[in-house]
């Protein structure tokens, strides 16, 4: 099923997506929430109250990845990841008769991250822009240790104790006390205190780094996967994509052409009032200190020369040295699969302009993408339909300081579009390709559908 789809995708790009198995996915939940029960009710006395909120937030977040789908469900991906993952174990008595799943999550966020209760999401965006294995067995190793260590659990006992403090204790009791700004110093206090089970301080990703090179190093895969991992984690937010230029060529139809006034930017819509539709996962891997850094951090455990990294060091090979050990085919084609499937599960998520970028970011690099072009339709109906129904808001970003250049261009072209711009852009972009793309029923819909809104 997943070669034949895989064929498709490279060919001409009729892509369906793999079906979400929602009766394993409640499965899980059901078994994962009992363990968070059995774990709550085992937590220390002292300060018990507080310690059951923080494990109950961390529950919430985990419960909300499965009953999102955000679990991918494929059999073929799952066996092969438990691949990777079992020459990983095997190898390594320390983590052996641990109980921890991995698992791939369909978010195109370049991340991994062990979210609690054993489970750790290898995201579909980190995956499909690794270069092998070695690369994909450094970034488990990295997330089973911070795992094993326990670093989530510490950070809790860390706030839980900081949080019932005698100095924070009188703090609160001062600010109770003010008769002025006591929201804002509460606030302030918090801000200073908060527990992210997401993210990891400096010294964990520090440990969980030299632990990983621990663990790889009695694996078959090349220890270089670490430092390559690292480097490749260094550049991966920096997207070239030339989003306004796509969007004049896609979009600038002989019978519509394209007008500049759709790029216009408003300041006003960059003053940092964007909509943070849903907590971004804070990258396990991608944290303080930044990655040069962690490079160097890890060179003498690998045996890395000063030059570092892909500057002709020499890195030690561990006990195998091999970029590839699971299957070089199946990691080919998943990541390829993967490409497509991000784009789906963006807008299943109601993420319509993030799956609008990367559709036509696909679309730029493969201008005749059956599922691209249809795809691309497809959320331009939906933004339609949203604007006609004035609930724009919960399908689309609004331009925002922290978003890269090229994708608040994109949200700056979505905001300046009248209803009946929509429309039209969608009709003309996608009447180029009809009839010759009639065939593949998501191009037909679409196609239908924008038709019927410029009547």
């Amino acid at each position: 099923m997943v070669s034949c789809l895989w064929a498709r995708a490279q060919g001409n790009g009729e892509f369906t997506p793999a079906a979400e198995d929602s009766a394993l996915l409640t499965g899980l939940s059901n078994s994962y929430q009992q363990q968070y029960r059995d774990e709550s009710n085992r937590l220390p006395s002292l300060n018990k109250k507080d310690y059951q909120k923080v494990y109950a937030d961390r529950w919430k977040s985990i419960k909300e990845v499965f009953d999102e789908q955000e679990i991918y469900t494929s059999r073929y991906a799952q066996a092969y990841l438990d691949a990777i993952v079992g020459e990983i174990v095997k190898d390594n008595p320390v983590v052996q008769h641990h109980d921890f799943h991995c698992y791939f999550s369909r978010s195109y966020i370049p991340n991994a991250a062990y979210i609690g209760e054993g489970v750790i999401l290898f995201n579909m965006g980190l995956f499909s822009r690794l270069t092998d294995e070695s690369q994909a067995a450094f970034v488990l190793c990295h997330e089973i240790s911070h795992y094993l260590l326990q670093h989530q659990e510490k950070g809790i006992d860390k706030y839980v104790t900081a949080i019932n403090s005698p100095e924070v204790q009188a703090q609160l009791r001062k600010i109770k006390g003010s008769e002025y700004r006591k929201l804002d110093q509460l606030q302030q206090l918090v801000k200073g205190l908060a527990f992210d089970s997401r993210r990891h301080s400096r010294d964990h990703e520090s440990e969980a780094d030299s632990m990983a090179v621990v663990l790889m190093r009695r694996t078959p895969f090349a220890l270089s996967g670490a430092a390559t991992t690292l480097a490749l984690l260094d550049s991966i937010d920096k997207n070239a994509f030339d989003v306004e230029g796509c969007l004049q060529q896609t979009f600038n139809a002989g019978d519509y052409p394209f007008r500049k006034k759709w790029l216009a930017r408003e300041d006003g819509l960059l003053g940092g009032h964007a909509r943070l539709k849903r907590d971004e996962m804070a990258d396990s891997l991608k944290t303080h200190p930044d990655c040069a850094l962690r490079i160097r951090l890890i060179g003498p455990l690998v045996g890395m020369g000063a030059m570092g990294a892909g500057t002709g060091g020499s890195v030690s090979a561990g006990r195998g040295g091999r970029t590839f050990v699971v299957d070089s085919l199946k990691f080919r084609s998943l990541q390829e699969m993967f490409r497509y499937e991000v784009i789906e599960y963006a807008y299943a998520s109601d993420e319509y302009t993030q799956s609008l970028f990367l559709s036509l970011e696909l679309l730029h690099r493969r201008p005749e993408d059956v599922y691209g072009v249809a795809q691309v339709g497809r959320v331009l109906n939906g933004l339609y339909r949203a604007q006609k129904e004035h609930t724009l808001s919960k399908v689309a970003d609004l331009p925002s300081p922290d978003n890269p250049a090229n994708y608040n261009a994109l949200l700056q072209f979505v905001q300046n579009l009248y209803l009946e711009d929509l429309a039209s852009i969608n009709y003309y972009f996608l009447r180029a390709y009809h009839p010759r793309l009639d065939n593949y029923t998501l191009f037909k819909k679409a196609y239908e559908e924008s038709a019927k809104s410029v009547r």
